[in-house]
């Protein structure tokens, strides 16, 4: 079913479009319309049935002069000789006035399948307060559908033809345009001035900096999320030329490739200044130290927040500071990597290598035996 949103946003590229065919095929389409009237004047004073003698009227002589430019003429051929110079001339005129633009008008006009790209600028032209995104590698193509799911509306703008997700991408009714997008006119064409945001997140970082900057040109209040490698590179821009953000790829990556090293679990990971913040889940474990503690006992000895807890009861997005943890909750949190450390270290959530093999259970680490005596003393 279409949404009236995307109904209304195709009419206006419809309407767009043709109007911009219109400015493209102006000549030949005036000088169709000049032939058209001229003819129908000169048959509707000048022409006169040769049996009846009878006159035309201006219906009739605008319909005999369109047929007669195709070659199709509905009168008797007349007997005056000037008329007779001109039903030879009009069809002569008419074939090179619609050779040159008439038929590649309306081939145009009723067959925009053929012309993907001219169609995808018209369709980019209805947008207001979107997302401009630049580059559709893996990183491109995963941020669109991410902005989809968190329903921004997107504009794409690729250079490389052959971009294996272009296809899917306009599938998903996003605008693609081809094209560099250091150069002016085709973030214009995309209508950086009217977007809430770019991203630029090519495998340069030189042209993202460059597109960032020319984007900041045209609409100086667009945000400006940029991917960059080098991490020293990122700070400057961000400090130097007051890009909103300067994500450095590998910055962000080191995180996760550390984590994945330690076994812990993390969803997401993002800085916050120099701060790296890190969303994971952890499963509290029958007999582990968070057990039978409350929420708010283990975010203040901790030094986290839980931003869900799903026990018995359901799932909870605003956990009540109360709530007693059992074994089996599943909790996510919101922590730096250390604290993280702590609370699967704490949560029993890795399983010991020698209980496994039946051997005797290990010792509790010294933070476990806190957190027992913790909760002996509570009771």
């Amino acid at each position: 079913m279409i949404q009236p949103r995307h109904a209304r946003r195709y009419l206006r590229a419809l309407w767009r479009d043709t109007r911009a065919l219109v400015r493209q095929f102006r000549g030949a389409l005036l000088a169709f319309a000049t032939l058209l009237c001229g003819g129908t004047l000169v048959l509707h004073f000048l022409y006169v049935y040769p049996e009846t003698g009878q006159r035309l009227g201006w219906a009739e002589a605008l319909y005999a002069t369109f047929t007669l430019v195709f070659l199709q003429p509905v009168l008797p051929f007349p007997q005056v000789a000037g008329l007779q110079l001109w039903f030879i001339l009009v069809p002569l005129i008419g074939l090179a006035v619609v050779a040159d633009g008439i038929v590649r008008f309306g081939m145009a006009l009723f067959n925009r399948s053929e012309r993907k790209e001219a169609w995808q600028v018209a369709i980019a032209s209805t947008y207001r307060d979107h997302v401009v995104v630049c580059g559709l590698g893996k990183v491109g193509y995963r941020v669109v559908k991410e902005l989809l799911r968190l329903g921004e509306d997107v504009v794409s703008i690729e250079h490389n033809a052959a971009c294996p997700f272009l296809e899917e991408i306009r599938q998903m009714n996003v605008p693609v345009l081809l094209g560099n997008a250091r150069q002016r006119d085709i973030l214009e064409k995309a209508h950086v001035r009217e977007a809430s945001a770019i991203v630029a997140c090519t495998q340069d970082d030189l042209t993202n900096l460059d597109i960032a900057l020319d984007a900041r040109e045209l609409n100086p209040d667009i945000k400006v999320v940029l991917r960059m490698f080098d991490t020293q590179l990122a700070e400057k821009v961000r400090r130097g030329f007051g890009i909103h953000t300067a994500f450095s790829t590998s910055a962000l990556a080191a995180p996760i490739f550390a984590a994945a090293a330690t076994r812990t679990q993390i969803d997401y990971s993002f800085y916050v200044d120099d701060a790296l913040l890190n969303v994971a889940r952890t499963v509290v474990q029958e007999g582990s130290a968070l057990e039978g503690r409350t929420i708010a006992q283990v975010e203040q000895e901790l030094d986290i927040t839980i931003i869900l807890h799903k026990g018995a009861g359901g799932l909870d997005l605003h956990p009540a500071p109360d709530i007693i943890l059992r074994a089996g909750d599943c909790l996510v949190v919101f922590a730096s990597l250390e604290a993280l450390a702590t609370v699967r270290e704490v949560s029993g959530e890795r399983p010991c290598i020698s209980e496994q093999e039946g051997h005797s259970p290990r010792r509790r680490s010294w933070l476990e035996r806190l957190f027992f005596r913790k909760k002996s003393t509570h009771r």
